[in-house]
């Protein structure tokens, strides 16, 4: 299993680096609808992150305390860390 996962979800590119990842979980807090955590309790994968509103899933990388996930825009441009 790789490392990084990543999705194109509307206009935005979200990155899991799950090497990262300790398990807090507040990007699930957050929306449950965009993330899942494995039995480690780390994020793994995406659950259904295009149903999410774009507000609340750029919330809900925002809030990861260690930066585990990446946000970036049509243009390349990181806007999440």
């Amino acid at each position: 299993m790789s490392d990084v996962v990543e999705r194109r979800i509307g206009d935005l590119t979200v990155r899991i680096e799950r090497s990262l990842c300790v398990g807090f979980a507040q990007c699930v807090d957050e929306s449950e609808l965009a993330f899942q955590m494995d039995d480690d309790e780390d994020v793994v994968a995406f659950e259904s992150p295009e149903q999410e509103t774009r507000e609340r899933l750029l919330h809900a990388c925002k809030v990861c305390p260690v930066e585990a996930l990446v946000v970036l825009d049509a243009d390349g441009n990181q806007l999440v860390p």
